[in-house]
This record gives C-alpha cells, structure tokens and sequence, in this order.
C-alpha cells in the first residue's frame, strides 16, 4: 500500500516535466554520462566540424586545378615517365591527355584560380583554404570513402565524427550530436561512413532522412498522450537498466540512450525542420525550397543543427564519378551544391559561428589528366579514378584563408610539393579540434587504435 500516491505522482511529473526522466537518470547512472561535454588536449580552434563530402570524386581539373599544359597536350598520350607502373580499371596508361572542359579566372585578394563551374565559390575564395596535394593509398570508391572517413579502407573503425563526438561530447540533449544527410544517388562506402566501429554505440552517426520526416516513426500512436508515453518509457528504461547494470552490455546501455533521444525528438525535430523561420533573404541565399529536398536544404539544416549544439554534421553528396561526360557531370553537380557551399560559409560567419566550426569540401580521391573514352560501355570524354593527386578546400574554425597549399605537376599527375595525405588530413582536423590524434585513442582488441592508425601528422601550412 502506498501512503503518499500524490506525492510519488507529483516527484514523477516533476521529473519528466524537467526533460529528465526516470531512463535518464538510469543512463546516467550506468554510463556515468559519456556524452557529457569534455577537455580536448589542448585549446581547440574549433568546437564543430561540418564536412561536405562529394562522394564519386569531383574532377580536380573542372574546378581547381588549373592546368594550361592539358589544354595543350590534348589528344597527346601522356609520356610514359609520368605514368611509371600506374595501372587504371578503365583506361590504359597511354591514353590521350583531356584538357579542362571549363575556363579559369583568378579571385578576390588572392587571386586564387577557380572555374567558371563555381561562381558562388569564386566570391567566398578569400575566405576558403584550397589543398592541392592531397593523396590516397585506395584506388576504388568504397575503399577509399571509408579510408578517408575512419583512417582504414576496411569498415569496422570509428567515422572522424565519432571520434569528435568520444573526445568532446555534446552539447545538445535534444538532437543526435553526430548527425548525417544524404543528397546524392547513394553511397559507396555504405553505412560504415558514420558508424561507431568499437566505440561504444552512442557515438555513432545518427542519419537523418532527406524528405518527409526526419525520422520514420516519431508521432506518438493515436490515443498516446505525452505522460502515457513517458511513464511506458520509464518502465521500460527501468527493467533494461536492471539488465544492463547486471551484464554491463554497452548495446544495451545504448538502447537505453536511444529511448531518451527519441523521445526528446519527437519535439526537437519538427522545430529543427521548421524552414519558415528563416527569412526570404536566407532561403535565397541558399538557394532552398523549404519543402524540396535537395543539398542546398540540408545545408541549411546543417546550419540550424549547428546552432542548437549539434557536434558534427556529414552531408555525403554522392554523384560526382565521372567516367564518361565530364563537363556535363561537373556542371550538373556544381549547379546542385556550388550555391548551398558558399551560402553555408557565408551564414556561419554572419552568425558568428565560423571562427569556432571547421568546414570541409572534397571527395575520396581525383580524376585522371587522361581521358576515358570506351565505346563498349558507352563512355566519351571522362576521366578515371586518380588516387595521386587532389583537391580539397576547407573553412573556418583554425584554418589559414585565402590560401592555396601544396602543387602538382604541370599535368596534375603527381604531387610536387607540400603532400599531404589523407591521414595528414585527418590529424589536422583533429588539431583544430583541439586533439594530438596520437592521444585520442580507444584500446580495442589488445592495443590501442586511433582515426589516423600508425600514421599522420599536422599540416601546420594549413593552419591560421
């Protein structure tokens, strides 16, 4: 018999009315708060990071990479000396060098070279740091897309968002902290892009659905009302944490974490998605149709995500693998994400928020200086994978701006100076977010393991 019904009513009113909840409390118990916001190693230069990811490789030589000597070599086999052992899937070494299908100009102060298939880019290069030395050890998309995503061609290793999200925590409780979209005609590399790997579940990538709701299934069933909802919650909460406490099965402990966050949704997400609170003058910056799903919407979302505490945002932008028709490839894919690009940088600095987010542009690897052309699969005037050489730029919190590092050759072929890899790439990125990245481990299977593997090392040339 209970003495005090009222009261015990009142103390659980009390506890869901505050957001809290009697499975929050049991989380918090069991996990001792792992999401809680934590020290980097040292002072970050960014607190979040957005990565703008153009999944299928986007030609270097239609948008940053200019290249007089292709022009003037086209239809010219490349000398074999360039070549050396290189083997291709789909064209032979001796193929006909293809000149840019676009025209180049120089912009702002530093007069940094950008074509003509980026027009809103070309006005924001000042602020942008442009990477032309990149390489990679992966020479097809899946590999390469989960490589440049965990520090390891082979899936089952942590995505750089949850590393940034172990290493940091969060600062939303009320939307996923490592959230990703998707706009393109999917992904290669498949869910193993945001996947926690053998961290502990909370920290994976939440993927968020591109039309319609956010999330499927976040309407309370017709007759539920909020308290019902929530007492039916705790119960199960309650029994799980008696299993959980029991076992200590981090799944388990995760799905307990999964309850709270949905149920948080259920108010969070329909106000995230809310486009008619931004002004006409955002939405044309933007390039957005509130209700049209497209990339220039998700990175207006990325920005409200932003906002409300959300750690790192991955937009994968897959449609760029442009083995036949290159010129047609760019121009059709740089009009869908030229705009929504610069409008992002752009409304992070008017806000304040790009000192503190770190942005990042680029796909898995580069195009070949030589054309593909075969008649067999119906293919003219593209170009093939390239792992030797590309580009990237990046924006934001601790970056050098206005700043072009390292070079290729004159054809675009190999780097010349300054290289930097891809576990040089992510090194840095964890720099500006405050991490040595040979620090920032989690001992798994007898030793301990990092984004960047055995390798890497900070580009300080990129950094302001």
């Amino acid at each position: 018999m209970d003495p005090m019904p009222s009261t015990r009513l009142a103390r659980r009113q009390f506890l869901s009315g505050c957001g809290l909840g009697l499975g929050n409390l049991a989380l918090h118990r069991l996990l001792g708060d792992p999401l809680a916001p934590k020290a980097p190693h040292f002072r970050p230069r960014a607190r979040r990071i957005v990565q703008l990811f153009m999944g299928g490789a986007p030609s270097q030589f239609e948008l940053f990479a200019d290249k007089p000597a292709l022009t003037r070599l086209e239809g010219k086999p490349i000398p074999p000396s360039v070549i050396g052992g290189q083997r291709y899937a789909f064209i032979r070494p001796d193929a006909a060098v293809l000149g840019p299908r676009f025209a180049f100009a120089r912009h702002g102060r530093s007069g940094i070279a950008v074509s003509e298939a980026l027009p809103h880019l070309a006005k924001i290069v000042d602020r942008l740091c442009f990477v032309h030395s990149l390489h990679t050890d992966q020479f097809n998309h899946g590999p390469a897309q989960v490589l440049l995503q965990t520090g390891s061609p082979q899936p089952g290793r942590p995505a750089l968002g949850s590393w940034a999200l172990y290493g940091l925590g969060t600062e939303t409780r009320d939307l996923p902290a490592f959230v990703v979209m998707s706009t393109g005609s999917g992904l290669s590399g498949g869910s193993a892009l945001w996947s926690n790997g053998f961290l502990p579940a909370q920290f994976a990538g939440v993927r968020l659905r591109d039309q319609g709701p956010l999330i499927l299934d976040l309407e309370r069933p017709r007759g539920i009302d909020e308290r019902l909802q929530r007492d039916s919650l705790d119960t199960i909460v309650a029994l799980d944490a008696l299993r959980a406490g029991r076992d200590h099965d981090p799944e388990l402990q995760a799905r307990i974490a999964a309850y709270e966050m949905a149920f948080r949704l259920q108010v969070s997400a329909p106000e995230l998605t809310d486009l008619s609170q931004e002004s006409p003058a955002t939405l044309q910056l933007y390039g957005c149709e509130p209700q049209q799903p497209s990339f220039a919407r998700a990175c207006l979302l990325t920005r409200r995500l932003l906002e409300r505490g959300v750690r790192c945002v991955t937009i994968f932008h897959e449609g760029w693998d442009a083995h036949s028709d290159v010129a047609g490839n760019v121009r059709t894919q740089a009009a869908m994400t030229d705009q929504a690009s610069a409008a992002l940088v752009l409304d992070l600095e008017r806000r304040g928020l790009l000192d503190d987010t770190l942005v990042v542009w680029g796909g898995e690897f580069g195009r070949t200086p030589m054309v593909e052309t075969n008649p067999a699969l119906g293919r003219s005037l593209g170009r093939d994978h390239h792992p030797q050489a590309f580009s990237m730029w990046l924006a934001g919190g601790g970056i050098r701006a206005g700043h072009q590092h390292g070079a290729t050759d004159d054809l675009g072929f190999h780097v010349v100076q300054d290289p930097v890899h891809v576990h040089d790439l992510q090194a840095t990125i964890l720099h500006c977010l405050g991490f040595d990245h040979e620090r920032l481990t989690w001992r798994h299977a007898g030793r301990d393991y990092r984004l960047t593997d055995v390798h890497g090392k900070v580009v300080h040339g990129l950094l302001a």
